[in-house]
């Protein structure tokens, strides 16, 4: 792996982490402050499971998994072909990346995930910034496997025969 991709999760995490650090510093003492009254507020949540709240409690287990995820990340960035036409694909990756480790330093060394994004016009979970980076960096992905990817026909017929 190049220089630039580390580089780049490097300063997401560090950028993730720093939100982090001021939730804990000015927001955990107070709670809760509203940004945008009826759109936006700053919540301080510890969540101790994953998407949704899933899996409280199974803090080995989410960092087992998490690990495992980073490492296939890691593993399928290494085998995409260095071509221009990937470079989305890698940026989506690396978005993933750096929201699983975002997270993986907050258990390893809380035991739980600082959340304080809380949307307050409809019903959804507190998120962080690592969150905001798994979600694009999915949905961009996603977006790129369904409509901009397309298999080279050389290949395509290789796999018919």
């Amino acid at each position: 792996m190049s220089l630039l991709p580390v580089m780049m999760t490097v300063i997401l995490v560090l950028l993730d982490q720093g939100t982090k650090w001021q939730a804990l510093r000015a927001l955990k003492p107070i709670g809760n402050m509203t940004v945008l009254p009826g759109v936006m507020d700053f919540t301080f949540v510890e969540n101790r499971g994953v998407a949704f709240g899933m899996f409280a409690g199974k803090r080995w287990l989410i960092l087992l998994l998490t690990v495992v995820i980073a490492a296939g990340l890691v593993y399928y960035y290494r085998k995409l072909p260095r071509t221009r036409a990937y470079q989305w694909v890698r940026a989506a990756l690396i978005l993933i990346l750096s929201g699983a480790i975002g997270n993986i330093i907050d258990r390893v060394f809380r035991g739980y995930v600082v959340d304080f994004f809380e949307v307050t016009f409809i019903q959804w979970p507190v998120f962080n910034v690592a969150d905001i980076y798994v979600v694009v960096g999915v949905a961009l992905l996603i977006f790129l496997i369904l409509f901009v990817i397309k298999e080279e026909p050389a290949q395509k017929q290789q796999k018919d025969e």
